[in-house]
């Protein structure tokens, strides 16, 4: 099965994205790696529970219930809970936040409203202000390019403490969805290797069979059926 999501922009600085998606029978699918952490909202059989997703640093399989409906804040890398730490959430090792009512949770000593899509960037926003989350400028001014007057040690810890991962592993999982984005665009398996910089064919089918489950051959025949 394939999610259809729908998406809106947050008017904060320290997400990325707000998505919605549901299920109508349950089954199995291919979770990608991803950079950023997030909070996912599940709701199934009338009953919500809100959980921390870490990065994933390699594709997985993951099952879904049947009828059950899923809404997610994505974090913009560098933006973490200093009580939480992202390195905990790694590959699958989600956090479920403790119930307080039918329509709250517990979070850092404080029973919490549980948010919606619609009122997310109220969420965050109150999120900031009690300083439960944060964002560390070194990330974001490297991933943004810039560089740095730190040491390379220094950088590693900022990159391990906000996010979880090297900056290494970062730019692998980017690249490797970069190629999957181009592949299924049309781009051909020997000028998507050359763009974006992997040593051969070979090597990009690698990072491709780790980072998104699928060879550069399998991701072109499924976009070329749907």
């Amino acid at each position: 099965m394939e999610f259809v999501f729908n998406t809106r922009s947050a008017n904060s600085s320290f997400v990325e994205v707000l998505w919605h998606t549901h299920s109508d029978r349950a089954g199995t699918f291919t979770s990608i790696a991803a950079s950023n952490w997030e909070i996912v909202i599940t709701t199934l059989n009338g009953e919500t529970k809100i959980t921390a997703r870490g990065p994933e640093t390699k594709a997985s399989q993951a099952d879904f219930y049947a009828t059950s409906e899923f809404f997610g804040i994505t974090f913009k890398l560098g933006t973490f809970m200093p009580h939480l730490p992202v390195k905990t959430l790694l590959d699958r090792q989600d956090v479920t936040f403790p119930e307080a009512s039918s329509k709250s949770f517990w979070l850092h000593g404080s029973a919490w409203e549980l948010p919606t899509f619609e009122n997310a960037d109220v969420f965050v926003d109150r999120l900031i202000a009690q300083g439960i989350l944060v964002r560390d400028p070194v990330v974001e001014a490297t991933i943004q390019g810039h560089t740095s007057d730190l040491s390379i040690r220094s950088l590693q810890n900022h990159f391990l403490k906000a996010t979880g991962l090297t900056y290494k592993t970062i730019q692998q999982i980017e690249r490797a969805r970069n190629a999957a984005s181009l592949l299924e665009k049309g781009t051909p398996i020997f000028d998507t290797a050359f763009e974006l910089g992997y040593f051969d064919q070979a090597h990009l089918t690698n990072s491709l069979k780790r980072f998104i489950g699928e060879t550069p051959a399998q991701i072109i025949q499924k976009s070329a059926i749907e």
